[in-house]
Formats: C-alpha cells, structure tokens, sequence
C-alpha cells in the first residue's frame, strides 16, 4: 500500500497496537517512559513514534485536537497495519466531585461530534472494545490507581459548550467531555478493529473551571503530573493485551 498522505507511513512502519494522545508533545512523554523508541514520520499534527515497552511493540501517534484529524489518523493507521487504538489524553470533568487529575476511562461516548455522523447514524453507538476497555480498567487496579469508569461525550465546539449543554450531560450522569473517543471508537467498530479510552481530568466545567483558566500553562499542575500516572496505565495495559 502506497505511503499515506498526511501520517507519511507506509506499511511495514507501525506496530500492530498505537496509543494515540491528542497533543504531539504527549508522544515524546509516553516515549520516554518506554524502553526504546524511534520518530517514524512527523507532519502537521501528527507525530509518529515506535516504541518498546516491557517487551510489547508500539506505535504512539498525536491526532492534534478534535474528531476529524482523529479519524485520520485512525484511517492511515488502520490502512497500514494497526488493529488497536488507545487513546490517552484529557478531559472536562462534568460531576461535581471530580477533580482536576482525576483519570476517567470510558464506557461509551455519547456523538455530540459531527466526523462520526458521516460515517454512521448517530443511534450507533460509539462504544470501546471490551478487552481494551477492562485492560485499562485492570491496569490501573493492578497499580492501586483510583479511576472513574463511565460514559462521556466527545464535543467539537470547545469554546462553546454553553450551560445548557454542560447541564444536560451532567443530568444524563456523563463523566466528561472530551473531543475525539466517540469518532476513535466508531471508527474502530466499523473496520473490526479494536479501540479505547483513558482521560485525565485537566479542569470541571460543572464547577465552572476550564483548562488554563487558572495556570499559565494549558494544563494545572496537578491535570500534568497524574497525565504522567495515565500513561503508566496505559502503557502497561498494552503490554497485558
């Protein structure tokens, strides 16, 4: 198959398992708490790196932010040879007992996204594979790591999720929002393949705060340090899958 246009990869180049973090600086991050890695291709926001983790051969590759250059990467991934897509990234928590570095793994994603929807009705569901959904959940036990395991909803308008929306997925008992699981796992059903989710909660849009609201930087201290213990889980329930 012919190198693909926007990853520059071919097949040959990945492994059969990526970890897919939305930001390419998280890429480096999960790289270096591998045993060995290697840059296989970087263009526009998407990064590619190979990696080995306690023996087990991965892919780790940025999507950049939002639905539609997710399904990208998961369409030129899947057409070189993944089969599992991990998503590790963050999230705006939507219960009031949430807290900023909290980790969410996700059950489900509601389509409040329109990538999915080109794709598929909206009454399907965008749903994680099970094993991929209880390796996450059993990576984060095995480390006395304290999780919220649920649904969510994936959100293209950052700017504009208004308390009508907030208050909704808060009644509906949505853990957070985020802006690309719902595409990822629907995707990944439709071509048989395997998908899912683990977030870190970077701000509480129920308590009004959002993400680089109070910090300088995008994400608050605390959202930076527990990304760190998300990536242990999720690097740790690849090598069990």
């Amino acid at each position: 198959m012919a190198k693909q246009p926007h990853l520059l990869v071919e097949e040959g180049d990945v492994h059969e398992t990526a970890v897919i973090p939305g930001d390419p600086g998280r890429v480096d991050r999960i790289a270096d708490r591998c045993d060995d890695s290697e840059v296989v291709a970087q263009n526009r926001e998407y990064k590619v790196v190979n990696a080995t983790y306690e023996g087990t051969d991965l892919t780790i590759c940025s999507t950049g932010i939002g639905c539609p250059s997710a399904a990208i990467a998961v369409e030129e991934l899947s057409r070189v040879g993944v089969e599992t897509f991990v998503r590790c990234g963050t999230c705006g928590a939507l219960q009031p007992d949430m807290e900023v570095g909290d980790m969410v793994v996700a059950t489900g994603a509601a389509k409040e996204e329109g990538t999915s929807k080109r794709y598929e009705s909206a009454n399907y569901p965008a749903v994680p594979d099970y094993d991929v959904l209880t390796g996450l959940v059993g990576a984060a036990e095995d480390n006395d790591e304290e999780i919220h395991v649920g649904p969510i909803v994936s959100d293209d308008a950052f700017y504009n999720e208004d308390e009508a929306s907030v208050e909704g997925w808060n009644d509906a008992n949505l853990l957070a929002v985020e802006m690309e699981a719902a595409t990822v796992f629907s995707l990944a059903r439709r071509k048989g393949l395997a998908a899912g989710a683990i977030c870190t909660v970077d701000g509480n849009l129920v308590a009004g705060s959002q993400k680089g609201a109070d910090s300088d930087d995008e994400l608050p201290e605390k959202a930076k340090d527990n990304v760190e213990r998300a990536i242990r889980i999720t690097l740790n329930a690849v090598a069990s899958l």
